[in-house]
């Protein structure tokens, strides 16, 4: 008799979870041990920079290993007398949120690697010492980090796929399309911890090119946009390099510096967007214009 598809899949999910269980372990008990234990004799890299590479992947691989894989082995053995997963991926998904300081690690990780890797020799020799043993395949650590990083997404799809293939009187359809919701959003949880770490590093960027001047240093702006513009001079007929960033609080007017030493622009005013408004002009000699004017000043500005 062939095998229902909704098995398949439930198996496909524990053969894949059984590989990942693997390729933690080597994460967290060959790479991160044996760096670690090299850090401590002072000679390679310090201790803070191992930790800081592997993240949390320790509490990552101790729930795998020793709570997720169990329990699915466990349904798969009874699959006959009780065919369900929904129930067992319900209470493992609140843990996946843990993924969330791992995936946002990740760049930073890899920087870590890159650079110490030039910084010391020792570090990068033990390093290419454990990707040549055989349970690495001839793979790098960066390769092996990044599967914690799919893993997520690879939940979702298997289960996604688990649930169309579920007959409508299955036992398991509420409990299954209830864990794929939770998962859902954990994947959500996740990406937005990335887009609130790739923000936050752009906004941190544009503070260091104007200077770090303090009443502007803010990590809750958000930056909208910035951009070269043409500042009009009514009085003697011309116009002026200079440059715009619009925050949803903010706009800064701002000169371009000769010399760059420690910021590329000088804030010249910067005008609240409350109560800010914005008229186009119909000027012939000055094209695209338009008059920005807020409590502060007035200012005619020309665009590209």
């Amino acid at each position: 008799m062939q095998e229902p598809e909704e098995k398949k899949i439930a198996l496909e999910l524990l053969e894949t979870e059984q590989a990942y269980v693997n390729r933690l372990h080597l994460l967290d008990q060959v790479f991160y041990t044996e760096l670690m234990k090299e850090a401590k004799t002072g000679k390679t890299v310090p201790e803070e920079v191992v930790k800081m590479i592997f993240s949390n992947i320790s509490s990552i691989y101790q729930f795998h290993s020793e709570f997720f894989l169990p329990e699915l082995r466990k349904r798969m053995e009874d699959w006959n007398c009780n065919p369900r997963i929904g129930d067992v991926i319900q209470k493992l998904a609140p843990f996946l949120k843990m993924y969330g300081e791992y995936v946002k690690n990740f760049d930073k990780a890899v920087e870590l690697i890159t650079a110490w890797s030039e910084k010391s020799p020792p570090f990068q020799e033990l390093i290419a010492d454990i990707q040549k043993r055989k349970v690495c395949a001839n793979l790098t650590l960066q390769h092996h980090m990044l599967e914690p990083v799919q893993r997520i997404p690879r939940y979702e799809l298997l289960l996604k796929d688990y649930v169309r293939k579920l007959p409508p009187e299955s036992p398991d359809r509420g409990d299954a399309q209830k864990a794929l919701e939770m998962i859902f959003m954990v994947a959500k949880h996740s990406n937005a911890a990335i887009a609130e770490m790739e923000r936050l590093q752009n906004l941190w960027g544009v503070y260091q090119r104007l200077g770090l001047e303090d009443d502007i240093v803010d990590p809750s702006n958000q930056l909208i946009k910035e951009g070269p513009i043409q500042k009009v001079s009514t009085r003697n007929n011309s116009t002026s390099e200079k440059y715009l960033f619009l925050f949803n609080n903010m706009l800064l007017y701002c000169v371009p510096k000769v010399i760059q030493v420690g910021a590329e622009f000088q804030v010249r005013l910067r005008m609240d967007v409350d109560g800010m408004k914005v008229r186009e002009l119909k000027d012939t000699q000055f094209p695209h214009t338009f008059l920005v004017s807020g409590k502060q000043r007035t200012l005619q500005l020309q665009a590209r």
